[in-house]
């Protein structure tokens, strides 16, 4: 069973979020520079978060202007999709001036993206709608129509309000975008692993849940500070649990695919679909659980219903 949720979704005005097709470098360029070299000239703060070898060819291309822009390669800053809005877009727009227009480039999607990590994908860019509602930002996401399956470029329809065509440097219209559709679409179930080292837990054994993750952990081969964020993120989940769901949960852990996962289901109903991907604020209280999650784990994954929540995270090896 699965949770449809739309209310964080509304009009956008004054946020801009066009996705970017394009067929090979020159397209890319082509997209790209004017957007960024119009961002500076308007003195916009400008940020372009964008794999590797996409952040080179921009970089070489804009010379001296690189040194005014904010750089990251997206194989690293959003390795998990889960911390793209916290820990890149809303980091770099919230230390700006209040009221200023930001500039970013932002490409978490690109080929090689594993089948797991792509449900948190599509899901992340249907929710930068609703995290970056009413906020004076222009969010320009690029997608390599050559080397992307079908069905991820026709998310990119669903997830932006509009787009740009190759060749083209006009928006047009999505007749298709539907982002509350996506994020309720790849609100997939978590099927269990049969193999996974599996511990119930409550209040009163939150301590040696932690145990267990890092023991089972440790076994399957993680080390060092690898390790030391599984047993934090055990930790913050555990607790969320036994505070917001219901009381008590089920820990399992096991290796797959050179990760190591753990995964937290408990009764508790997760309604706020920007849970975990909305920065707190220093003097706030708690509300860091999954946040603090998303931002040390590889990949997270959640499935919410009605009946219950489950958080899943991968660790590499």
């Amino acid at each position: 069973m699965t949770s449809t949720v739309t209310e964080p979704f509304g009009p956008l005005d004054p946020f801009v979020h066009p996705a970017l097709f394009y067929r090979d470098e020159q397209d890319y360029l082509d997209g790209t520079l004017p957007f960024v070299r119009e961002g500076l000239e308007a003195g916009e703060p400008v940020a372009v978060a964008v794999p590797g070898k996409n952040l080179a060819l921009i970089r070489d291309a804009l010379g001296g202007d690189a040194a005014a822009v904010r750089l990251l390669d997206m194989r690293e800053a959003g390795r998990n999709p889960g911390r793209i809005i916290p820990g890149v877009l809303r980091a770099f727009a919230d230390a700006q001036p209040a009221g200023r227009r930001v500039r970013i480039i932002g490409e978490p999607i690109w080929a090689g993206r594993s089948d797991a990590e792509y449900p948190a994908c599509a899901q992340h860019e249907a929710l930068i709608n609703a995290a970056f509602r009413g906020r004076t930002a222009t969010i320009l996401c690029p997608y390599d129509v050559e080397q992307l399956p079908e069905h991820v470029v026709a998310d990119a329809y669903a997830t932006h309000p509009t787009v740009i065509h190759p060749g083209s440097r006009a928006e047009q219209r999505s007749d298709a975008y539907a982002p509350e559709g996506v994020v309720t679409r790849y609100n997939e179930p978590l099927q269990p692993v049969p193999e996974a080292l599996s511990f119930a837990f409550d209040s009163d054994s939150l301590p040696h849940a932690r145990h267990v993750a890092v023991g089972e952990g440790a076994r399957l081969g993680l080390v060092g500070v690898k390790l030391d964020d599984l047993a934090l993120a055990t930790a913050e989940l555990t607790t969320n649990s036994v505070v917001h769901g219901g009381g008590s949960g089920l820990l399992r852990v096991w290796a797959e695919d050179g990760y190591v996962v753990c995964e937290v289901r408990d009764q508790g109903r997760l309604a706020d679909v920007l849970a975990g991907r909305r920065p707190v604020p220093r003097d706030q209280r708690g509300g860091r659980g999954i946040l603090l999650v998303n931002l040390i784990a590889d990949l997270v994954r959640l499935h919410r219903s009605d009946s219950g929540t489950t958080v899943r995270c991968w660790f590499a090896r």
